[in-house]
């Protein structure tokens, strides 16, 4: 139960940081903000294989 509630916090963080710099600085500009986006998915998704699962293991 707790890595469930954990995951899907880190999935609401990572959508919130994704959406607020959508907003505030890449509203204009489409393939930075693809790049942008997909770069942040990865990391996320490193950080997430990486070192966080192994909490929870």
């Amino acid at each position: 139960m707790k890595h469930t509630i954990f995951v899907v916090g880190y999935l609401v963080v990572m959508g919130g940081l994704i959406v607020t710099l959508d907003v505030l600085f890449l509203r204009e500009h489409f393939w930075w903000r693809l790049g942008t986006n997909i770069g942040i998915v990865v990391v996320f998704a490193v950080a997430y294989l990486l070192w966080l699962k192994k909490v929870f293991t």
